[in-house]
């Protein structure tokens, strides 16, 4: 017998891998694609084929479509405000100033112009300037952007009223109005351009460095300055970026409805926020995207839709819109703590 101790280990058994369930693989593409918004989706469209089926109606479709067009537009400059952190409540000021600005520019019972096409960039450089504002005073002057935001609603607003003249500006540009309302393949002009906007707002967020700096600057703004990211310079980006998104947003309802209207974005400031909560765009910035937005705010023009398909009562329907969002908010934050969470 050898007097040596011998000093090897001896060998253990290789433990067992963790069987990884469903909803491993959905947590961990969840940035990438709106799972739970898609899964809302679906449950809305299997309840409503029991209740009303005409849900799925093409008619119904369309008319969905139609009405989310808008609201997605706003919602695709406003993702990257919210992936930064920041907010931007200005939407129905911007609105205002812009519906009013573009419904005097075109052909109108107003005045002798006419700009024809040239409206949408002239009321989209209406929204960008109000943004521009809006970023400077975030970024340079550091005041909170919801504080910033609520200014430039009320600049928007008070240019909107002296442009009003207590008059509506009726648009007579049948042309103009004939692309928004006109159909192409069966889908109505504004559908087309919002799916353009969508698009575009696809590539900046994931082809572009403002798209990826984006995330950088919403996960943590201290990393982002150490990795020598000009985060003044793209955070006032992001206000102008929304800016002319509402601005776009402003034509498009103007021109469905024929009028300047000051209160034309009045509504649209809570189905674009709670789209983006819903669709899983943190308000905290860093996670999120276009794509999750636009679902988002497709499901709550869906739940609107399908309670009036219901014969939901308009009171009661505005009482679940918030309850949805309390709900989506209130998993979204849990869900993001968990992955924050430390196991001892």
């Amino acid at each position: 017998m050898s007097g040596k101790l011998s000093t090897e280990r001896p060998t253990q058994p290789d433990p067992k891998p963790t069987k990884k369930k469903p909803t491993d693989w959905i947590s961990a593409h969840s940035d990438k694609v709106p799972f739970a918004a898609l899964i809302v989706l679906l449950m809305i469209v299997l309840v409503m084929l029991f209740v009303n089926p005409s849900f799925l109606s093409g008619n119904n479709i369309r008319a969905l479509a139609e009405q989310s067009a808008v609201p997605v537009v706003v919602a695709v400059g406003l993702t990257f405000v919210i992936l930064m952190g920041g907010i931007d409540l200005s939407v129905a000021g911007v609105m205002a100033a812009a519906s009013l600005s573009s419904a005097l520019l075109l052909a109108n019972d107003r005045n002798t112009l006419s700009l024809g096409l040239w409206v949408i960039p002239a009321s989209c450089a209406v929204g960008a300037t109000l943004g521009l504002l809006a970023g400077l005073s975030v970024s340079i002057l550091r005041v909170p952007s919801f504080i910033v935001t609520i200014g430039t609603w009320q600049i928007g607003l008070g240019i909107g009223l002296l442009l009003f003249n207590g008059k509506p500006p009726r648009v007579l540009d049948d042309g103009v109005r004939d692309l928004a309302n006109g159909a192409v393949a069966g889908v109505a002009g504004v559908v087309w351009l919002a799916v353009l906007v969508v698009a575009i707002g696809w590539f900046i967020q994931t082809r572009t460095r403002f798209g990826r700096y984006a995330y950088v600057i919403g996960g943590s703004e201290e990393t982002a300055l150490l990795s020598g990211i000009a985060v003044r310079k793209y955070r006032t980006l992001s206000f102008v970026v929304a800016g002319a998104a509402s601005g776009l947003a402003a034509v498009m309802a103007t021109t469905r409805t024929g009028v300047g209207d000051v209160g034309i974005g009045g509504s649209l400031l809570f189905t674009t926020i709670a789209g983006i909560v819903i669709g899983g765009t943190l308000l905290t910035g860093g996670r999120g995207g276009v794509a999750h937005s636009v679902v988002g705010v497709i499901v709550i023009v869906a739940i609107a839709n399908a309670m009036v398909l219901g014969g939901v009562s308009s009171y009661i329907q505005q009482a679940v819109q918030g309850v949805v969002v309390l709900v989506a908010a209130t998993l979204a934050l849990w869900r993001s703590r968990q992955r924050l969470r430390v196991v001892k």
